[in-house]
């Protein structure tokens, strides 16, 4: 059984890990932290969510995460991923779903994501469930250095 729960520290580990084999497209960075990811929990933890299937035993697995950011005006969804062997069964749109859900009801009314331009297959799932292309260029500037850390 596969079901959607908040983020909690006791899933870093294998969230990272996930993010890290997600392929290309995610990328990993300073804010992939432990420390900067207690931050984003601190701040709004019902914005990241994991896809976790149920097995026998009550065992747990980790086989999905979507992040969503909201400054009061617009939304921002980031570090969807799905296990390899996962794909293609639904559980990035129910991630979506429940991110998008989440968003709406503190008053989002647009989101934004990025995806690499050569990563056809997510730009095409991204539009079947109803994202559109932008003509925009992203752009980024670090401004605090974060150390590396362990968790």
């Amino acid at each position: 059984m596969i079901s959607i729960r908040e983020f909690t520290m006791d899933d870093y580990d294998a969230a990272f890990a996930l993010w890290q084999n997600a392929g290309p497209g995610l990328g990993i960075g300073r804010s992939d932290t432990c420390g900067e990811i207690m931050r984003k929990l601190r701040y709004a933890p019902d914005l990241f969510l994991v896809a976790e299937e149920s097995g026998p035993e009550r065992s747990r697995r980790i086989i999905g995460t979507v992040i969503g950011g909201y400054d009061g005006r617009r939304g921002i969804v980031y570090h969807l991923a799905v296990e390899q062997s996962y794909r293609g069964n639904g559980i990035g749109k129910m991630l979506m779903t429940e991110i998008e859900k989440r968003l709406a009801a503190k008053g989002c009314v647009k989101a934004y994501l990025l995806v690499v331009p050569d990563n056809t297959d997510v730009i095409e799932f991204y539009r079947r469930i109803g994202w559109d292309m932008m003509p925009v260029t992203p752009m980024g500037k670090t401004l605090i250095e974060i150390p590396k850390e362990t968790c």
